[in-house]
């Protein structure tokens, strides 16, 4: 029962408005989103919630419930995103923030870093004049200005190479994204890496923005005003490579521990500002200062950030995180000042 999940693709493809749909079928949002990405085993859903999706869809059991495919991850060797929600190759990533978060340098150190490897980059260009993506655009290899066109592109770069394509929420909400999925080809669509991003900041009101998603970006406001890039909130974000139990099971428990961590860090660290270290109790202190220098370690230099920061881009294995998180859990990194652990590549211990 473990390996069964939902067709995503199929979901995507009959119901373009599942927040809409969901909510009226009487289905929450958030648990149809939980059960895109793994978080809530099929095996463990209520059988009204299977049946009334299959409804939805227009669909037998047998077609929404697929045994687990293997799927392979994108690793982008920045550290918060492999370790905590890792890109699923050939899935679709749903980014959640609001303006001047860091969703866009984000997307911009992924095309960097990924064009590298050789994956090619199409950007579909959103609604309405956004000179904001004018650095995406630059490193896209092609810019689409209408689906058709973007269809035609996705169907070409994709016979001969793997491709990261970026979209906005304006596309979902229209419909035509999924009319763009639906013409592909057989051959693109384990291909093809889709971003969704929301240039309005609408995202982050809703439920289930994008509908069903392969993995899941929340930007974090807190993190941002800190200034502690990438914002990527680490306990809300998720993928169906950890949640599916896709992955190394000591790639799920590590995550897993370190989320526990981070989130006693978070309640203790309201007290911590309003009374200060000495108002949490001794034996929550260490707690304190371990998920403080996590939090730190998880933030990172990038390239395309070089001449604002002065500060050179890293890049950091999966492997080289996991051994580092390990350090900063099990207290070998109690020794290191916490500034030292920001915006920097791997421990120096």
């Amino acid at each position: 029962m473990d390996d069964l999940q939902l067709n995503v693709r199929l979901l995507r493809s009959r119901v373009p408005n599942l927040t809409v749909a969901a909510k009226g079928a009487g289905l929450r949002p958030a648990t149809v989103s939980n059960l895109c990405t793994g978080k809530i085993p099929v095996g463990r859903a209520e059988v009204r919630t299977i049946v009334t999706l299959a409804t939805l869809a227009k669909c037998s059991l047998d077609e929404l419930i697929i045994r687990g495919e293997k799927k392979d991850m994108i690793q982008t060797n920045i550290k918060t995103l492999d370790l905590f929600a890792p890109i699923v190759k050939g899935g679709t990533v749903g980014l959640i923030a609001r303006p001047k978060m860091g969703q866009l340098v984000v997307l911009i150190e992924l095309f960097h870093r990924l064009k590298k490897e050789g994956l090619r980059t199409i950007l579909l260009s959103p609604e309405n004049h956004h000179p904001e993506i004018e650095d995406l655009v630059d490193l896209s290899d092609i810019t689409a200005r209408s689906i058709d066109e973007a269809i035609r592109a996705l169907s070409d770069l994709s016979r001969e190479n793997d491709v990261l394509f970026v979209a906005d929420r304006s596309h979902v909400v229209s419909g035509d994204l999924y009319d763009l999925e639906a013409a592909l080809p057989e051959h693109s669509k384990d291909r093809i890496t889709t971003f969704l991003l929301d240039l309005t900041g609408g995202a982050m009101d809703e439920e289930l923005p994008y509908g069903p998603l392969d993995t899941v970006w929340h930007f974090d406001p807190d993190l941002s005003a800190r200034h502690l890039y990438p914002a990527v909130n680490p306990v809300l974000s998720t993928s169906s490579l950890l949640e599916g139990g896709l992955l190394d099971p000591q790639h799920v428990t590590l995550k897993l521990e370190a989320q526990k961590l981070l989130r006693r860090y978070r309640e203790l660290r309201s007290i911590v500002q309003v009374r200060g270290i000495d108002g949490i109790p001794s034996s929550d202190q260490s707690v304190y200062a371990r998920g403080e220098r996590l939090e730190a370690y998880l933030t990172q230099p990038f390239y395309v950030a070089e001449d604002f920061t002065g500060i050179k881009g890293e890049s950091v294995s999966f492997d080289e995180t996991a051994r580092d998180v390990r350090k900063i859990l099990d207290g070998s990194a109690d020794s290191l000042p916490v500034k030292s652990l920001a915006f920097t590549g791997q421990l120096s211990i």
